[in-house]
């Protein structure tokens, strides 16, 4: 396809004069018939790629996502867009859904499904009677982040996509290690693959870590964050429950719009609340990682992590949802002594000892269904003919590249110099010069009113939308 009809195509159906980096350079190459790993920062339109492509080529473009509600995002953006071919296959959907769905594959140009709905032989059976344009496994990194210990039907991919007869295949994230890259294309089985790698570096947004000793001064420093920095804020924290009791006392004590978003809630109220925080409705957002994915709001302009993050990669994807209009942002990591133990709790989650993977195998061989979390990870591992040994191997090797993360992610905490020049020799990338608007270094104050990021006076906002605005607000964005 010629350069002026792509552009034209950009204008004529998604508004767009030019495109934004990566994206011409990576859409070329899979209309040249290439399989193409992107690792393109957050806010770059990565789902533009796939939805041109799959405008131009026959076919139906399969997406691999790891979450129901990336999904259901995703497939409500197209919808918004104008495209009615586009459908999830999740589990939320009863039987006959499903069926519905599998029976009509070829009115559509879009399915969404997990790793793990792809595997099913219906869903298998039904893919193989349609033409597929591409392939995409978007937030690839999973591969190699989640596929050992937590979800490994991502193990699979490169067998499924052999199974499908290797469409040409499109690898997306916006982190990636060498080591992360070299694990995705090894598992898809596609050594050949071109890699488009662009900075992770988002010079825009001002990098901090707020020290504090207790957790009272954590909390009284959140509170003068989200009221002193201009809004909207998200706020990220590993546990459900504290993500609860910090939005209701924000809530009490700010006069702020709060609301709390995590995967315990209804999938009706993750709509409501992240619909509400699209339209400009919410102040603050405290949510687990279970928010984000996905989201691409422009004005974000404070990422604050109450918690820890799970790794630098995971930061650095979760801060990129700051600033995604260009303009200055702030990422905020507060951390307190022992904040680090959290982090290795929720790894030992995902771990098993060499005796319970032994036991588990025994279990499999008395032909026992999985009746818990680690049952069902070592499930995929003994149907597919690995040995208790290995599977102990691969345990202890995630466990050890954990551990290692948390050491990187604590001195990068900890570092005396340009914490900037720490993330992206992190990720192999050449360090930039130190600047005042580049990140914090130790003992500085955040310079607030020269990044231009200083609130106004706070207002109480208790305005209440009326329901008539609420309802048309709610059918134009599921049109």
């Amino acid at each position: 396809m010629q350069r002026e009809a792509l552009y034209q195509l950009l204008k004529t159906k998604y508004g767009f004069d030019a495109f934004r980096p990566g994206q011409y350079e990576v859409i070329t190459d899979l209309l040249a018939g290439q399989d193409v790993l992107a690792v393109l920062p957050t806010g770059t339109g990565k789902s533009l790629i796939y939805q041109l492509v799959g405008t131009v080529v026959p076919g139906l473009v399969v997406v691999v996502s790891p979450l129901i509600s990336l999904m259901q995002d995703q497939v409500a953006r197209l919808n918004y867009q104008g495209e009615k071919q586009v459908a999830a296959l999740t589990s939320q959907l009863d039987f006959g859904a499903k069926q519905s769905v599998l029976n009509h594959l070829k009115t559509l140009k879009f399915l969404f499904v997990s790793p793990e709905m792809l595997k099913q032989p219906p869903v298998l059976t039904a893919l193989k009677l349609v033409t597929l344009s591409l392939l995409v496994i978007d937030e690839a990194h999973c591969i190699s982040t989640w596929g050992p210990d937590f979800r490994p039907d991502y193990l699979s991919l490169g067998a499924l996509k052999q199974t499908l007869g290797n469409p040409r295949t499109l690898m997306l994230t916006a982190t990636a290690t060498p080591k992360v890259r070299e694990d995705i294309l090894a598992q898809l089985q596609v050594p050949m693959a071109k890699q488009v790698i662009y900075s992770v570096n988002r010079p825009n947004i001002y990098l901090a870590v707020e020290q504090v000793v207790t957790e009272a001064d954590k909390r009284a420093r959140l509170q003068q964050l989200v009221l002193t920095v201009q809004r909207p804020s998200i706020v990220y924290f590993s546990s459900k429950r504290q993500t609860d009791l910090i939005a209701d006392w924000l809530r009490s004590t700010t006069k702020l719009r709060v609301a709390a978003y995590h995967a315990g809630l209804s999938a009706e109220d993750r709509f409501k609340i992240q619909q509400q925080f699209m339209a400009g409705e919410l102040d603050v957002i405290c949510a687990t990682s279970a928010f984000g994915m996905g989201i691409d709001k422009a004005d974000i302009r404070q990422v604050i992590h109450y918690h820890l993050p799970n790794n630098l990669a995971d930061y650095v994807q979760e801060i990129g949802r700051a600033g995604r209009d260009g303009q200055p942002a702030l990422a905020v990591m507060l951390y307190a002594p022992g904040d680090e133990q959290l982090v290795r709790n929720l790894n030992e989650l995902t771990t098993a000892s060499p005796m319970e993977i032994q036991a588990d195998q025994q279990r499999f061989m008395r032909q026992q269904a999985p009746n818990t979390d680690l049952s069902q990870v070592l499930q995929y591992y003994w149907t597919h003919g690995y040995s208790v040994g290995q599977v102990t191997t691969q345990f202890e090797q995630r466990q050890r590249a954990k551990e290692i993360e948390l050491s990187q992610l604590l001195a990068y905490i900890q570092t005396k110099k340009c914490r900037r020049a720490y993330l992206m020799t992190y990720f192999s990338e050449a360090a930039p010069t130190h600047t005042a608007t580049c990140c914090q270094l130790a003992g500085e104050r955040l310079p607030l009113e020269s990044l231009g990021l200083m609130a106004g006076p706070t207002e109480s906002k208790t305005a209440v939308t009326p329901w008539q605005q609420i309802l048309a607000q709610l059918f134009l964005q599921n049109s």
